[in-house]
């Protein structure tokens, strides 16, 4: 298993749009939390939340990238023929965009810790360095349930332009259903995981927030997971 992890995340950043969404996320994070800091001033909440501008895009794309690869690239066959396991196979596939979800988390702090101590003394004007951590954990694991959505549909349609396209939408339908008064806010918040991590981000979450989360995480991960494993150890490769 732990060769197998060592593989699955190489070939996450080893391939050509791997290298390139990596790049585009790092530049993406650094030049977005500067650019925040010029304009909104040294606030470190508020810094390190711009980074999940980009992360909320890319994120879920790397993640449809590591399960869809073997399928659009044809090596499925080479994959399972050395490990025919492939539950153990879509387990090392998974966590790999998983962690770096977290690692990107950490990334954010570290660039926004320095920006806002730079803009501080640029603009002469003092720092605020209140972070509140249950936010902060929360703003971490909503990045982790968006890469869960983007492995959930990668696995269950194999095909990354699909799932990229249902994945980047899902957001832009679930603000238009929840902008169509009470009734659309109330369907939005129950099946929309953007409306149902909100509270999550905020780092405030009751009872009812819990619950909207869980079945739109039923709705958008486990059920498109369960069924994209089993799609994948029955599947025929040829």
């Amino acid at each position: 298993m732990t060769r197998l992890l060592a593989v699955e995340t190489r070939k996450l950043f080893d391939t050509r749009s791997g290298k390139i969404m990596t790049a585009i996320l790092i530049a993406l994070t650094v030049a977005a939390i500067t650019a925040r800091g010029v304009v909104s001033g040294p606030r470190l909440h508020t810094l390190v939340g711009t980074a999940g501008v980009g992360f909320g895009t890319l994120l879920p794309v790397l993640g449809i990238l590591s399960v869809t690869g073997e399928w659009s690239h044809r090596t499925a066959l080479t994959t399972f023929a050395l490990e025919p396991r492939r539950s153990r196979v879509l387990v090392a596939k998974c966590l790999p965009p998983l962690v770096a979800a977290v690692a990107a988390a950490l990334f954010a702090m570290l660039v926004a810790v320095p920006v806002t101590a730079v803009v501080a003394a640029v603009q002469d004007v003092p720092a605020t360095w209140e972070v509140a951590p249950l936010a902060l954990l929360g703003w971490t694991a909503t990045n982790v349930l968006v890469v869960g959505m983007g492995l959930a549909l990668g696995m269950l349609l194999l095909n990354a332009p699909a799932a990229i396209v249902i994945c980047l939408s899902a957001p832009f339908l679930g603000s238009v259903v929840g902008g169509l008064g009470p009734t659309g806010a109330f369907v939005a918040g129950w099946l929309d995981l953007g409306h149902a991590t909100a509270p999550l981000t905020a780092g405030d979450v009751n009872g009812g927030d819990a619950a909207r989360l869980a079945v739109s995480a039923l709705l958008w991960i486990v059920a498109p997971m369960t069924a994209g494993v089993v799609r994948v150890i029955r599947k025929d490769v040829t």
